[in-house]
């Protein structure tokens, strides 16, 4: 039996996937302790892990903000605050602990920090694609953020130098954010998804979406048009409103997440519609035609794996970077612009579109062979083995 950490952002997208691995784990007796927050601790405990509560050194109104950042600057900033604020914590705690591994997500770096500040053994966990020089390529940043990145620099310099004046041994940004090919990772996508796969090395392992199992089985004829933009940046009420402007005659059923109670009671809509804050997507994708989405990894992942096409409007550019991945497999199409006119043109062009559906059916192939959490777990397995040998 083996003894795992895990660490993990505070957002339903980088958890949900880690949550079948560490059922998996438990499930073949070995022993997880999961370091996370209070909305989280419910489902972790239900897959079998032991709990760490660290709200105390990360309020949730911070947890958010990092969720929601887009700045690098700051989220560097909001990054290394959260380390230094874990860091007694998290040290004393491995130290009793003494785990063989520490599974990181790539984001919360206060895992793979301890790990390596403690030489505790590392195994990166990405909910994302996979990140290097090439594949940050898809990501098409604008002039605009490059310039952002280049005046946060004094800013990300100075977060450094914090860490490694705590002992963290952090060289520069890309050790931060990119994927390093000596480090074992898993990445919860497929090669075949993954843009410039063929650039990773064999230390960066895909094992495609690690999703729960559902009773719920797909519908013969799919009909339902699906809408969320996720969990994080979703209060879009203009958005939601052309949505209802642009279905309104459309003849099968609607189905909206908008993520809180206010913004639901807010929409008037005809009774095709069925409009929550949130709703259980894997069940509600095995009856949609296509699924409008902002591009989330966790979203895409469940509607390519589902089989179904999608229309992407990302508020990203993580999420641009997906969407652009999506259109390039011509699985989906981006949504030009918000407005009823749009919304309706590019239903229409999807449905009138079978390519999109046989390619996106051949994308939830490859995540199927890439073997999801019993895969990952026998990873984690070997890689452990192969630390003590």
């Amino acid at each position: 039996m083996a003894i795992i950490a895990f660490f993990c952002l505070p957002a339903y997208g980088h958890t949900n996937p880690t949550l079948e691995v560490v059922r998996e784990l438990t499930k073949r007796n070995h022993q997880v302790v999961y370091f996370s927050f209070s909305p989280f601790q419910q489902r972790i405990e239900e897959a079998g892990a032991r709990f760490i509560n660290c709200d105390a050194e990360l309020p949730m109104d911070k947890a958010g903000a990092m969720a929601a950042n887009s700045d690098v600057g700051g989220s560097i900033k909001l990054l290394t605050d959260t380390t230094l604020a874990l860091d007694k914590k998290i040290c004393e705690t491995l130290q009793a602990l003494r785990p063989d591994c520490i599974v990181a997500d790539s984001m919360a770096v206060w895992g793979k920090f301890a790990a390596l500040k403690l030489g505790i053994p590392l195994i990166s966990s990405t909910t994302t694609f996979a990140f290097n020089r090439y594949s940050a390529k898809i990501m098409k940043q604008s002039f605009g953020q490059l310039f952002s990145l280049i005046r946060s620099m004094p800013q990300i310099r100075r977060q450094i130098r914090r860490l490694r004046e705590h002992g963290y041994p952090v060289k520069n940004l890309l050790s931060i954010l990119q994927n390093d090919d000596q480090t074992c990772t898993i990445v919860y996508t497929s090669r075949e998804f993954q843009p410039y796969a063929e650039t990773f090395s064999e230390r960066i392992q895909f094992v495609g979406p690690s999703l729960r199992q559902i009773s719920t089985k797909a519908a013969d004829v799919r009909t339902a048009v699906y809408i969320s933009l996720g969990t994080v940046n979703n209060q879009h009420p203009d958005f939601f409103q052309n949505c209802v402007e642009a279905l309104r005659d459309y003849p099968g059923e609607v189905i909206m997440a908008v993520g809180t109670e206010n913004q639901a009671a807010a929409l008037e809509a005809p009774a095709h519609f069925t409009i929550r804050p949130q709703v259980d997507q894997l069940e509600v994708l095995q009856k949609a035609a296509l699924f409008l989405t902002h591009g989330g990894m966790n979203s895409v992942n469940e509607g390519l794996y589902a089989e179904v096409p999608l229309i992407l409007y990302p508020q990203t550019a993580e999420q641009g970077g997906v969407a652009r991945r999506v259109v390039q497999l011509n699985a989906g199409i981006l949504l030009d612009e918000n407005s009823p006119a749009a919304i309706r043109r590019a239903v229409n062009q999807v449905l009138a579109n079978p390519v999109l559906k046989e390619n996106a059916a051949a994308i939830s192939r490859s995540f199927r062979q890439a073997g999801g959490a019993v895969r990952a777990a026998q990873l984690i397995e070997g890689w452990i083995q192969e630390k003590k040998n």
